[in-house]
This record gives structure tokens, sequence and C-alpha cells, in this order.
């Protein structure tokens, strides 16, 4: 690709990913979105990423692949040390490169963003979307259900960790908005990742509901 095009092209991601985090993902207008990447040419989104939505999604690859290494580096670790079945090494690996996130501001987009998509990561159904396909983050999420899965039915295995994906999206995604905004913080960022794990292992290691699932 020319240097041009790739500039444009990360113009447009950026500016994807600020109107995206504070209009939404359905009140962004794809002209706006081009007239912050100081753009002329109305069409530009659709030439460089085939639609919206194509949009939408290199934002969400961008940020994935960016995770990616210190999502492996996590899981050599937990091999090496076999703790590939505990569950609060497996949270802490999913939720950390998250939680970094929170330091930059196109993370905190990234974030604000992630909020808006209830169910994209396909845990349910066993069917990710396509930046999520082959990568650590699935591997991990799917090793949370599994660590789960050992005390409960596969089925309520994956409801709750779907479900507190969505609270982790929701819950980083107001962190992100605090940051950006000047909010008050009641944690530092360590004690704040600390006790977000510490809620996530709790929940997903509740009892089953009488009557099972």
């Amino acid at each position: 690709m020319a240097r041009d095009a790739s500039d444009t092209r990360e113009k447009l991601i950026r500016a994807g990913e600020r109107l995206f985090a504070s209009r939404g993902v359905d009140g962004a207008l794809t002209r706006d979105i081009v007239a912050e990447a100081g753009q002329s040419n109305g069409s530009a989104v659709h030439y460089h990423f085939g639609s919206r939505r194509g949009l939408l999604e290199a934002i969400l690859v961008k940020h994935v692949r960016r995770m990616e290494p210190a999502r492996a580096e996590h899981q050599r670790l937990l091999e090496r040390d076999g703790l590939h079945g505990e569950l609060t090494a497996v949270v802490r690996g999913i939720l950390d490169p998250t939680a970094d996130a929170l330091h930059s501001g196109d993370g905190r987009d990234f974030l604000r963003i992630t909020a808006q998509l209830a169910g994209y990561a396909g845990i349910r159904a066993i069917t990710p979307p396509q930046p999520l396909t082959g990568t650590v983050l699935q591997h991990q999420l799917e090793l949370a259900v599994r660590c789960c899965a050992e005390r409960l039915s596969e089925r309520l295995a994956r409801e709750r960790v779907a479900t507190i994906a969505g609270m982790l999206a929701s819950t980083l995604a107001d962190r992100a908005r605090q940051l950006d905004e000047g909010g008050t913080l009641l944690l530092a960022h360590e004690a704040f990742v600390d006790n977000l794990t510490r809620m996530v292992v709790g929940a997903l290691s509740a009892p089953a509901p009488q009557g099972g699932a």
C-alpha cells in the first residue's frame, strides 16, 4: 500500500475511534468521520474499508492485534508454571492487556467502542467474529470456559463467561470515560485491576443455580 494511502487509512481509523467512542457506533456519521480525518473525498471510508462496518472491524483488528504479544507472553508463562487451569491466572491474562488500553487515548476509545458491541465475542455461540478468530484472546476466553466447566455444565460456563465479558467491557469503558473527562477515580490503576480480577473470579466461581443448567 502506498504511503499516502496508508496515512489516509490511519487517519480514518483514528477519526473513527474518536467518533464511534464519543457519539456511538450507530450515532457517528460517516461524513463526520471523513471530515474528522481531514479528508475531502466523501467516499474515503468506502474506498479504504469497503463500508462503515469495515472501518469498525479495522479498528477492532488494530487493537486486538496490539494486545496479542502481551497475551501470548502471559500464555507462555501459564504453561511454564502449570497455571493454565487456575482461574485467577486465566482472568489476569484476559484482563491485564485489556486494561492497559486505558493508558492511551486510542485505547480508551477502543474500550468505549467495545462496550457498545454486546455479545461480540461470540462466546455463547462458540463462533467468534473475524477479529477474534485464531487469536490468543479467543484461546483465553475458551480457557476461562473450560476452567468454569470443571464445576459447572458447559452451557452455564459459557453463559457466565459471556456475561462477565460484557460486564468487563462496560466497567472498562466507564473507567475510560472517567479518565477522558477528568472524573474522580476511586482506585489507582493496579488496585482497580486487582479488585476487578477478584470480582470476576468470584462471579465465575459462584455455585450453580438450584436445578442446574
